[in-house]
């Protein structure tokens, strides 16, 4: 596996002198990578360090019991579900550590963060969400898809009430898989295109932007990994003009 990510302090933030509330994580496991990206909610003065503990759960408890390539869709989904559930409540359990409080007994909206995971084992990648990160899955013949869109509505975290029952998880099957991106929403300016741009209706929803997935999938592989032109990008002033915090993290098939 080629992983690489990067996180850009958003200019807005910059500007206010707030620190980077996004974070992620990821673990290369040779022919299996497991990513987690995770936006802190900018209203929350502690909401990095809730960031940081997301992604840590993520990765620690999707690298467990994975199972194998032969394994059914039912298996996989069984899987997946189980391992968001424990997510959450691992969150939980950390926040209340840290607020020193026993779980449950306080309400722990001041490390409210987002969480985007996938585990990538092709040609099955597994994904947990909660909140408006999304991602995107990269094929060998260069297409790209956006499995897991951005949700409308107002935002929720893995803090909210009844998150456990609100976090998302599905399996994808792809035997010409080249890849897996995740980011954060502050990159939805940079790397999703209105449907218009194709030609198509408004209901068709956002689609991944071409242009910004494979290049960056060429730009690695040719580099071997090295993120630095994903951070000038990032960093860029197309970027820029969200203001927001910016995450992208991705896992491409060598080979691929």
């Amino acid at each position: 596996m080629i992983v690489a990510g990067v996180s850009v302090q958003g200019t807005a933030h910059l500007a206010a002198g707030q620190g980077c509330q996004d974070a992620f994580k990821a673990i290369d496991l040779g022919d299996t990578a497991v990513l987690a990206v995770s936006d802190g909610a900018s209203s929350r003065d502690r909401s990095a360090l809730g960031a940081h503990i997301a992604v840590d759960a993520a990765c620690r408890l999707l690298t467990e019991d994975i199972p194998g390539a032969e394994e059914t869709p039912e298996a996989w989904t069984r899987w997946i579900a189980g391992r968001g559930q424990r997510v959450v409540e691992e969150y939980l359990r950390a926040v209340s550590g840290v607020l020193g409080t026993e779980p449950g007994a306080a309400e722990p909206g001041a490390l409210a963060a987002t969480l985007t995971a996938a585990v990538v084992a092709p040609p099955w990648v597994a994904f947990v969400s909660i909140g408006d990160g999304f991602g995107t899955l990269l094929t060998r013949d260069e297409r790209c898809h956006l499995v897991l869109p951005p949700p409308t509505g107002p935002p929720v975290f893995l803090s909210s009430p009844g998150a456990a029952l609100r976090i998302r998880t599905f399996v994808a099957w792809e035997p010409e898989l080249g890849g897996v991106v995740l980011a954060t929403d502050g990159c939805a300016a940079l790397t999703l295109d209105h449907p218009s741009v194709r030609q198509l209706p408004p209901e068709t929803g956002p689609l991944p932007a071409e242009r910004f997935f494979l290049g960056l999938a060429a730009t690695l592989r040719q580099n071997h990994g090295d993120a630095e032109p994903l951070r000038h990008r990032l960093s860029g002033p197309e970027a820029g003009r969200t203001g927001d915090d910016l995450t992208v993290l991705c896992a491409l098939v060598e080979g691929g």
